[in-house]
Formats: structure tokens, C-alpha cells, sequence
């Protein structure tokens, strides 16, 4: 009886043990991988371009490949990624929004008696009176009544999904957050007898980002230029609207993005990536930098002009 193991005669009358494959040793077979040459079954080899690759090669290749990135040096990601931080961004402004309605017992006049919006309101005097520097970036969390949430959060999904895809979710909340310093930043230089709240100026500072992405894409950023004038033409003719807050946030946010997508080219650092991602963040950290000092500059002015 022939052991179905065992291949053909040897010239010295034996018989020469078959390949097992080397994932499953039970396995006998005749095939092999054309990269590396070893043994396989049918179950753990794939079709390639020349022969069949084992799962062992297709995995090593698919490990020592390059990584797709975006222009902002972040992995590359497909269409249906989900944006974690825009959507998480999005729920922290609603759950600000309904702790406020449940403290005022509105959601119309939620900033009329509720304590966290009296503590988080950017008022600049109570920020150089008081040291409230809470009130600096909380006061891009809270909003005047529903329908200004549901404004700001439309435009938030609108802009800020893309921008994060592109910049990537470490990069985009960092813009995010400079811009909301940026637009708090403006008004307590230009603004400050007045109380504002609103993550408008954080979307403005998107857009800023976006116009920069298009730019750097060689793409025209006017369809994005012409929505911020549009908003600026309603910022200065619709009362209650802070204009310095919208600006502050869209310099701010254009500086920030400007800073990881041209900073390093313009210090040399464009052809090696992970050298390219430090000077990204280095030039981004600059920037922050400034719109902090921005923020002393305008304490120490307002305290001058308290006397204290």
C-alpha cells in the first residue's frame, strides 16, 4: 500500500517525504509560494500578479509598504471614516448646551440663571479682575438658546468632518482649539465691554483651515473665502453678533493650519516625513505660542485700565 505522505521513489529505493504546508503541518501539498518558496496549501496562498503569494509574504508587504498620508502628514484615510472628533466635539457642545437649559430651566433663555454659563461667558473685565481664564476657551462651548447651537453644530459637521480627515485628529483639535483662544483672544483686545459665547469662532477658524487645505492643494479656496465674507456681512449688520470673536477665530485658525501644512517646507523640511511632522508641530506650537501671548497682552491692558 502506497502512504499518500510520501512522494515518489528516491533513486536509492526509498521515498521522499511530501512538502507539508508550513501553516498547517497535517497538510501535504505541491504547491508553493513564488516569493519566498515555501510550501502552502491552497487555503493560505493568494493570487498575485506573478504566481501566488503566501499570507505570510501578503501580510509582510502590506507591513513594509508606504503609508498613504494626506498633505498634513496624516495616515490617509478612506471615505468612510468616521470623524471621531468632530462628532465628539459636536456632542460636548450639546451636553454644555443641556446642562445650561437644565439649570435655567429654559432652552431658549439658558444663560439668563445658569451658574455654568454665568462662570464660563467670556466677560473680559472678570477674566483680569478675577483670573476666571476659564472663560477663554469654555465660552466656545456655550451657546445663547437652541437655535444658536443648532446653527454652529450644523456648520461644525458641515466644515469640520473634511477638515479632519485631511489634517487628521490630533492636528484638527489642536486648530480647533487655537482658533476658539483666537477668537477669545480678539475680543478681549477689541471687545471688551461685551459677554460673548458660541463655537463660532472655532468654526470660523475651520474655515480659515479649509481655505489654507485648498491653497495648498493648488485648488482655488474662493467658494470657502466667499462664505467667510458672506458671514461677515452678517456679523457686522445682525446685532449681537461678535464680529472680533469671528475674525479672531478664522486668523487664528488660517495661522495654525498654515503652520503644519507650509512650516515645513519653508524650514527645509519637506522631504523626510517624520522630520516634516516635527517641524509641523513645532511650527503649530509657535503659533499657539503667540495667540497666548495675544491673550496676556489683552489681560494685562485690562487690568491697566481697571487700575489694578
Amino acid at each position: 500500500m502506497t502512504n499518500p505522505g510520501w512522494g515518489p521513489a528516491a533513486e536509492g529505493g526509498g521515498r521522499q517525504p511530501q512538502p507539508r504546508c508550513v501553516r498547517h503541518p497535517d497538510r501535504p501539498t505541491l504547491l508553493t509560494c513564488t516569493r519566498c518558496g515555501r510550501p502552502y496549501c491552497p487555503e493560505c496562498l493568494r493570487p498575485a500578479a506573478v504566481g501566488q503569494h503566501c499570507v505570510d509574504c501578503v501580510a509582510e508587504a502590506a507591513r513594509s509598504a508606504p503609508q498613504a498620508r494626506t498633505i498634513a502628514g496624516a495616515p490617509a484615510r478612506s471615505a468612510k471614516t468616521t470623524p471621531i472628533v468632530t462628532y465628539a466635539l459636536i456632542a460636548l457642545n450639546v451636553l454644555v448646551f443641556l446642562v445650561t437649559a437644565a439649570q435655567s430651566g429654559s432652552v431658549m433663555n439658558n444663560e439668563r440663571s445658569s451658574p455654568l454659563f454665568l462662570d464660563w461667558a467670556l466677560w473680559p473685565p472678570a477674566i483680569a479682575a478675577n483670573g476666571d481664564y476659564i472663560r477663554i476657551l469654555g465660552s466656545g462651548f456655550l451657546h445663547f438658546g437652541l437655535m444658536h447651537l443648532a446653527i454652529n453644530m450644523f456648520a461644525l459637521w458641515i466644515i469640520g468632518r473634511d477638515t479632519e480627515l485631511v489634517l487628521g485628529r490630533a492636528r484638527y483639535l489642536s486648530v480647533y482649539v487655537i482658533s476658539i483662544l483666537g477668537g477669545s483672544a480678539a475680543v478681549m483686545l477689541l471687545q471688551t465691554g461685551a459677554v460673548t459665547a458660541g463655537a463660532s469662532g472655532a468654526v470660523f477658524g475651520l474655515l480659515g483651515a479649509q481655505a489654507v487645505i485648498l491653497m495648498r492643494l493648488r485648488r482655488s479656496p474662493a467658494p470657502v473665502l466667499a462664505v467667510v465674507a458672506l458671514n461677515v456681512v452678517i456679523s457686522i449688520t445682525i446685532p449681537g453678533i461678535s464680529l472680533w470673536g469671528h475674525l479672531g477665530g478664522l486668523v487664528a485658525g488660517a495661522a495654525a493650519t498654515a503652520a503644519l501644512l507650509y512650516g515645513p517646507q519653508s524650514l527645509g523640511a519637506g522631504n523626510d516625513r517624520a522630520g516634516a511632522a516635527r517641524t509641523g508641530w513645532v511650527a503649530l506650537g509657535a503659533v499657539a505660542i503667540l495667540v497666548v501671548a495675544v491673550v496676556v497682552v489683552a489681560v494685562l491692558r485690562l487690568r491697566a485700565q481697571l487700575g489694578l
